[in-house]
């Protein structure tokens, strides 16, 4: 039953997007309606309409709650570690742990689509840019100032594969194709992308043809593609 407002617009929305991830953590995404969340709220589901474009835009918010989430514990992993093979590792487990700890949350980053012809907003992707950063700011070992591209791409490339390994895990699909547990996937994908990284280094170091450590990054990341497990940005 709606009721008059006894709060300000930006309560609404806090209450809003807390009734909304509540319902989502509870039921997944398929239990998400306005009028289940006005119910939850004792408003009515009009008012949901007010302070947002649409259910779309609900759920938008509250991915961006967990994608803010996310970053926070990974930046607290980098001002714990410099850019190392070390702190490429515990981002890693921080974001295999994260998914586990609030699985029917975290799917719904990759469960909820929107409409065919509406592109996802330009604030949206900014946050999904600030994680990849963490990653790339972590792999800064290994590549020299100039090698930006290169590392922005094994950055993507590593993840790609971590993600791949985490969602068979927390859709406990991962029996299916190893008896191993995640963090040993993990453990093990990390170290040899990144020792990969380094003995492609070493070559171009040694190399009298004058090229830099991208040709090494390039020959690891499609090894990686090769053999890796599917995943999306």
């Amino acid at each position: 039953m709606g009721r008059r407002s006894t709060h300000t617009p930006e309560q609404l929305r806090k209450l809003i997007l807390d009734a909304a991830q509540a319902i989502i953590e509870d039921q997944g995404l398929s239990g998400l309606s306005a009028r289940e969340i006005a119910r939850r709220i004792s408003y009515s589901p009009g008012t949901i309409y007010n302070m947002f474009d649409n259910l779309d835009d609900v759920i938008l918010n509250v991915e961006a709650r967990i994608l803010d989430d996310l970053r926070e514990r990974l930046q607290s992993v980098l001002l714990e570690a410099p850019p190392s093979s070390e702190a490429v590792l515990r981002l890693a487990r921080n974001y295999m742990d994260f998914t586990h700890e609030r699985p029917r949350l975290w799917n719904v980053l990759f469960e909820h689509y929107m409409p065919e012809g509406t592109d996802v907003p330009q604030w949206y992707q900014d946050k999904l840019e600030e994680l990849m950063a963490c990653v790339e700011t972590s792999l800064g070992s290994h590549f020299t100032p100039s090698q930006d591209d290169e590392r922005r791409r094994a950055a993507r490339v590593l993840w790609a594969g971590v993600h791949g390994i985490t969602s068979l895990s927390t859709a406990n699909k991962l029996a299916s194709v190893t008896s191993q547990s995640a963090s040993r996937l993990v453990d093990d994908l990390v170290g040899t992308y990144l020792a990969g990284l380094e003995a492609g280094a070493g070559v171009d170091a040694d190399s009298d043809s004058g090229s830099d450590r991208g040709s090494g990054a390039i020959a690891v990341d499609a090894g990686t593609a090769a053999g890796g497990s599917p995943a999306g940005e």
